[in-house]
């Protein structure tokens, strides 16, 4: 079974390879399901490490329907990481009624060769997730990363052992996976799993200042600045 680490930061990726992992995604910001980590995290991990990196392209947190800037900064990222020598990307996009957006999933698959492409937890959104995967396998989606539409692949191992049934596609059962319910995935035939093996690790005292805000993290809303409040401050200054 191929373990993939969910790998969030340099020494995160590191830790991964010591411990005898076999390929890593490398994001950063879990706390949002992650995002495309830097240019230069990219390149430092791929050089430094000799097991596959899979990088994740979310050009932010939120919902998986992106705009046309947004798709073009995706697209960019990609030929990034191929220059890099990524192994793989890890991505997906969806439309406003959540199915899966084919025309710009298929331009970034076709855009990732050779490199493998995973359609990411997007999948755990769609409202038809039999046909859903059909068409990813259509398109030439190498590999699905979902919980079986459930909190943890653990309560979504139902649905994760059908779709594994009905398609050629790997599916990477991701969510909540640990020690004590590994052998359950390995029980049920799964060639991979994805988990990021996380522990906390106090490096201050609690500081006065949180740089935390609840706000952001609201998965059904996007927080963007707004042009009449930054007019009206602007305005107040010129005043």
């Amino acid at each position: 079974m191929i373990v993939e680490i969910c790998a969030n930061s340099y020494q995160s990726a590191m830790n991964a390879e010591k411990a005898g992992a076999h390929r890593i995604e490398l994001c950063c910001e879990l706390a949002v399901g992650g995002i495309t980590p830097s240019y230069g995290l990219i390149k430092k991990v791929i050089h430094d490490i000799t097991i596959p990196v899979h990088v994740l392209i979310r050009p932010r947190s939120g919902d998986f329907m992106y705009s046309n800037e947004e798709f073009e900064i995706m697209k960019h990222n990609i030929k990034l990481c191929k220059d890099l020598g990524a192994k793989g990307i890890v991505s997906g996009i969806l439309n406003s009624n959540l199915t899966i957006d084919i025309k710009r999933t298929q331009e970034l698959v076709e855009l990732s060769k050779p490199m493998a492409f995973t359609y990411h937890r997007a999948f755990d959104w769609v409202v038809n997730p039999i046909e859903s995967l059909e068409q990813l396998e259509q398109i030439g989606v190498h590999s699905v990363l979902t919980s079986g539409q459930e909190l943890s692949a653990e309560n979504g191992i139902s649905l994760l052992k059908e779709l594994k049934g009905q398609t050629r596609i790997t599916m990477i059962p991701g969510g909540g996976i640990h020690k004590d319910n590994v052998q359950l995935f390995l029980d049920a035939g799964f060639s991979e799993i994805h988990l990021s093996a996380t522990k906390q690790r106090q490096t201050i005292e609690v500081p006065r200042i949180p740089m935390n805000s609840l706000k952001h993290y609201e998965e059904t809303q996007q927080t963007i600045s707004d042009i009449e409040i930054i007019k009206n401050i602007i305005s107040k200054i010129n005043a």
